[in-house]
């Protein structure tokens, strides 16, 4: 190493070997990264349910923590250690982010806030835009949700300073479901309602010892019942509101209860 500073008073005289260990330590931690990330997931996955989502939400903390090791090894290889060139390269880099690559940079940090205030993490289940799905993983631009269609959306994490984040779960296992049905207005709304219930509470999906509600409202058309029950596990959301469908429309239909109808659009001529 030549002891002599560059011009710009920060750098070192950089050789081959300094080139080759830069690259060396970035291709180290890209490793280190995607093995700690497979491993943790894949204990995850095997793990029992309740610290499925505790160790997920260990992932983006590692990861984290890996990369600012690496960019601290690659800093300490390239600049002089002294707090006068390490505070300047830091202005210089914020001067780059805040210009250059404003967007980019306000990615950054809100993945950091992200991470740090645990905003979301790995298997939460959040809704941003319109767009509905679990948290398949968190990254340094972006975060990975999977739609219930199986559908993967990315997000930048910049949409955390302007846009509304919708946290259905929390970083818990179950979520709050609800079941809509809409039916004739001429029917026992006190006795409708408490079959209802009875469908929700003995559901095999929902989650035990958690409440059951259903809300009645009147609408010009019929009557609004809302049927809200804790799932047990929040990747069965969708089939314990589809038993909830199917039971709660066979119920109804032995009881002669009518359902609603929307009035059918007029046609041409008629």
């Amino acid at each position: 190493m030549n002891d002599h500073p560059d011009g710009w008073g920060l750098l070192r005289k950089l050789t081959w070997q300094d080139a080759l260990l830069v690259l060396a330590v970035l291709l180290l931690a890209h490793v280190l990264v995607s093995l700690v990330q497979w491993i943790l997931r894949h204990v995850a996955e095997k793990a029992s349910p309740h610290l499925r989502l505790g160790i997920l939400r260990v992932v983006p903390i590692a990861r984290l923590l890996i990369r600012i090791g690496a960019i601290m090894l690659v800093v300490s290889s390239i600049v002089e250690p002294t707090f006068r060139n390490v505070a300047g390269l830091l202005v210089s880099l914020g001067l780059v982010l805040a210009f250059a690559l404003k967007d980019y940079g306000s990615c950054l940090v809100a993945g950091v806030v992200t991470v740090l205030e645990n905003v979301y993490q790995p298997g939460d289940w959040i809704e941003v835009d319109g767009a509905y799905g679990e948290v398949k993983s968190i990254g340094v631009r972006a975060v990975s949700i999977v739609t219930l269609d199986d559908t993967e959306v990315i997000i930048p994490h910049s949409r955390l300073w302007s846009a509304g984040i919708f946290n259905a779960s929390s970083g818990n296992r179950s979520l709050l479901c609800v079941t809509d049905f809409y039916l004739h207005p001429d029917h026992d709304a006190s006795d409708t309602r408490r079959r209802l219930m009875e469908i929700a509470t003995s559901s095999p999906f929902r989650k035990l010892e958690t409440p059951v509600t259903v809300i009645v409202q009147e609408k010009p058309w019929g009557t609004h019942y809302r049927v809200k029950a804790y799932v047990r596990e929040s990747r069965e959301q969708a089939l314990f509101i589809t038993d909830l469908t199917i039971k709660g429309k066979e119920t109804l239909r032995a009881a002669n209860v009518r359902f609603a109808q929307a009035p059918y659009a007029p046609t041409h001529g008629s």
